[in-house]
């Protein structure tokens, strides 16, 4: 008589009796014989006397974290198969994981047979232990957070890509979160203690995006009194993003190639060659492909620039986020404006869900921020919701303040004095402008569509305009 095969034997490290019970259960039904313990150590001990054919654990539990077990495991047997669960679904927190080696991440709640469907895809695969040691989740700044499975996949490619400092290509639609992916990538990597610098190429004005990249010296140009470090200085030794990559002007494309290819690059009417120690993420919303093919791209800057390409899902392609990342802004939102606690019904929540969401994530963030300091209740209903399209617009962005931001650069650059005075003039004259040709020239609705009275429109439009 042939002797039965043995059974596969899962542990489940896990402080919560109530979830290891369950899922014990779930995996016995499943085949598997299992073992269970209530913290990291325990575990640990016991693995180095014997080894199971996968591991389950918990990330937050008093003592040792399960990262921690992880990384212990991983120096050890690094073909054992860990899978992670955890109800913390930031990016640091999955990325550390994927990069320790584990070869799964369940986001709590997770379905049992999620769970019992990855335990049995581990039996027939090897884990591979991780490259890096864990980086310290950021304190403070925005983050990905996600417990889809599209995101999900992203943080673990996040993980497996950010130590290796190959270059990165980010893909997605506007308002989807492409830099905090770059942000991500950094964070992640054996860069993250040097400096991360941002650049939209798409809101710089072309003659202007050179000094910007590369900086300039003392005459290069008119009213360049002084040198001027470009992007690729300011990151030195760090990451620099480039987003909007596809608006840059094919001449610049070519310096640019240059720079990825040699390292080296000279400042704007520098002389002096100078070592570009970067490591470039690039991101678009456009279709790269396309440009190439009708000679509005370079086809070797792709190239260089696409070695690994992350794609952002969509908001609705990842609905089931959208209640984690309402609260989260909603708190965020309203811990900025000062208000009390505030939280969404059920109903909210669906209602929320069930939104078709076209400016993504940035728009499901901008409906927080104004419920959360319209709102007069602490409990958001569906019916406290604003209509969709009173979200279609969104507020000043990133490319606005990118645009400042270089014009302001400039003017110091060239040596300006009374440059808040400046900046306040064209900005009310933008604003004068823009309210007189939306109503027609009727100043009195004009005065009050920007909240002026309509003498004091009258006289700030009698002021003389200053060239420039």
């Amino acid at each position: 008589m042939t002797p039965s095969a043995p059974h596969p034997v899962a542990w489940i490290v896990e402080d919560d009796r109530a979830i290891r019970v369950v899922l014990a259960a779930a995996l016995r039904e499943a085949g598997f014989a299992t073992r269970d313990f209530a913290d990291a150590e325990q575990a640990a001990q016991a693995v180095a006397d014997a080894r199971p054919d996968v591991l389950f654990t918990d990330v937050r539990m008093p003592g040792a974290s399960g990262l921690k077990l992880l990384e212990r495991i991983a120096a050890g047997d690094a073909r054992l198969p860990v899978i992670v669960m955890s109800a913390f679904t930031d990016v640091a927190t999955t990325a550390s994981a994927y990069r320790l080696g584990a070869f799964d991440y369940l986001a709590k709640p997770f379905d049992l047979d999620q769970a019992v469907a990855s335990a049995r895809r581990a039996l027939a695969h090897d884990a591979t232990a991780a490259a890096a040691a864990p980086e310290t989740p950021a304190a403070n700044g925005p983050s990905l957070l996600g417990r889809s499975a599209a995101m999900r996949e992203l943080f673990r490619a996040i993980g497996q890509v950010a130590a290796s400092g190959l270059g990165v290509l980010v893909t997605g639609e506007t308002g989807t979160g492409k830099e905090l992916v770059a942000r991500a990538l950094h964070r992640e990597s054996a860069r993250a203690s040097r400096p991360f610098v941002a650049l939209n190429t798409g809101a710089i004005p072309a003659e202007l995006l050179e000094s910007e990249l590369f900086g300039h010296e003392a005459g290069a140009f008119t009213g360049a009194t002084r040198r001027h470090p470009g992007r690729f200085e300011q990151a030195a030794g760090g990451t620099l993003f480039l987003d909007e990559i596809g608006d840059m002007p094919l001449a610049l494309q070519t310096r640019l190639l240059r720079v990825l290819a040699a390292g080296e690059f000279y400042r704007v009417g520098g002389r002096e060659l100078l070592r570009a120690d970067v490591r470039v993420i690039a991101a678009t919303h456009q279709d790269l492909d396309a440009k190439v093919a009708r000679g509005e791209f370079r086809a070797d800057l792709l190239h260089r620039l696409d070695v690994v390409r992350l794609d952002v899902p969509p908001l609705p392609a990842r609905a089931d986020d959208v209640p984690l990342l309402a609260a989260h802004f909603l708190e965020r939102a309203r811990v900025d404006a000062g208000v009390a606690p505030k939280r969404f019904t059920p109903a909210a929540l669906a209602a929320l869900r069930a939104r078709d969401w076209p400016g993504n994530v940035r728009q499901l963030e901008n409906l927080c921020r104004r419920v959360a300091v319209l709102s007069t209740t602490r409990t958001i209903d569906a019916a406290d919701l604003p209509p969709a399209r009173a979200l279609a617009s969104a507020p000043f962005n990133a490319e606005w303040d990118e645009a400042l931001r270089a014009w302001a650069a400039q003017r110091l650059a060239a040596g300006a004095v009374g440059l808040h005075a400046e900046a306040r003039e064209r900005f009310e004259r933008v604003l004068l402008d823009a309210a007189l040709a939306a109503h027609g020239g009727h100043r009195q609705n004009a005065a009050k569509a920007l909240g002026l009275g309509r003498n004091t429109l009258t006289r700030k439009l009698g002021r003389p305009r200053k060239p420039g």
